[in-house]
C-alpha cells in the first residue's frame, strides 16, 4: 500500500462514523454509570435521624419505616422506671444525617429484671479482692459489715437480710453486703488447753513383758518316794 492510499483511508466515510458510534457508546456507559452508581449509593441524600430514645420498639419501627430507616436491636438493659420494651440508647445518635435503608441500631428495656451469678468468694478470698471481683461483675455493693473472725476474710454475703451462697442468682439493682472479719476471735473460738503430764500422786509401773523367745528351762525331776516295808501282825507269826 502506498502513501496515497493509506492517506485516503481516512478520508473515508465509514471509518469516521465507526469512530463517532464508538465514541458515543463509550461516553454512554460513563454517563449511565455515573448516574447508577448514584442512584445505588443515594448521592447527595441525607436523612436526619429522628430522636427515638424512651420510645416503645414498635413506635420507634414505624418512625423509622416512613423514613426509610432500618432498626436493630444490638443490646438489652435494664431501668426499673421505664416500661420493658423502650428504647435506652440508639446509634447512630438523633440528628445525624445519613441515607436511605441505614441501619440504627438500639438498646432495649429487658422485661424483667437482669440476674448476676455470685462467684466463689465467701471463705475463700479477701475483702478487697471480693469487693474488686464483684465490682468488675456489676454488682451495688455496700459498705461491708464487720464480724468476729480473720481480719478482711470473707466469711458470708448477704442480700436483702439474707444469707446467699456461691451460684446464687442476685438482681443486678439488688444491694450486696459483705461480711468481713474484723480481726477478732469470737468466744466460741476459744482454744482450751488440757494438761496431759500424770498427777505427782499416782505411780506409774512399766509394763513388763514376757519375752515369747525366751528359753524354758527344763525343771530336775522329783525322786520317786520309797515304799515302806509292809508290818506283820504278831497273831499271825508261826510257832
Amino acid at each position: 500500500m502506498t502513501g496515497t492510499e493509506f492517506i485516503g483511508k481516512f478520508k473515508s466515510k465509514y471509518l469516521w462514523g465507526n469512530l463517532a458510534a464508538m465514541a458515543l457508546v463509550v461516553g454512554a456507559l460513563i454517563v449511565g454509570a455515573k448516574f447508577g452508581l448514584g442512584i445505588y449509593t443515594h448521592h447527595g441524600e441525607s436523612i436526619a435521624i429522628p430522636n427515638i430514645v424512651h420510645k416503645k420498639f414498635d413506635n420507634a419501627t414505624h418512625v423509622l419505616d416512613q423514613l426509610g430507616l432500618r432498626i436493630e436491636v444490638s443490646d438489652t438493659g435494664y431501668v426499673k422506671t421505664l416500661p420493658p420494651g423502650c428504647i435506652l440508647e440508639q446509634n447512630p445518635e438523633p440528628g445525624e444525617h445519613v441515607k436511605s435503608g441505614h441501619v440504627i441500631y438500639v438498646t432495649i428495656n429487658a422485661s424483667h429484671t437482669p440476674t448476676l451469678t455470685l462467684p466463689d468468694i465467701i471463705d475463700n478470698s479477701s475483702l478487697r479482692e471480693a469487693m474488686a471481683k464483684l465490682s468488675a461483675m456489676g454488682f451495688k455493693l455496700t459498705p461491708p459489715q464487720f464480724v468476729p473472725g480473720e481480719k478482711d476474710w470473707v466469711y458470708g454475703v448477704v442480700v436483702k437480710g439474707q444469707h446467699v451462697v456461691y451460684g446464687d442468682k442476685i438482681p443486678v439493682d439488688a444491694a450486696v453486703t459483705i461480711q468481713a472479719g474484723n480481726g477478732q476471735l469470737d468466744d466460741n473460738d476459744a482454744v482450751n488447753y488440757v494438761d496431759t503430764e500424770p498427777a505427782d500422786n499416782f505411780e506409774t509401773e512399766e509394763p513388763t513383758e514376757e519375752d515369747p523367745f525366751e528359753e524354758v528351762k527344763e525343771q530336775p525331776a522329783e525322786p520317786a518316794p520309797t515304799p515302806e516295808p509292809a508290818k506283820r501282825d504278831p497273831a499271825q507269826r508261826t510257832e
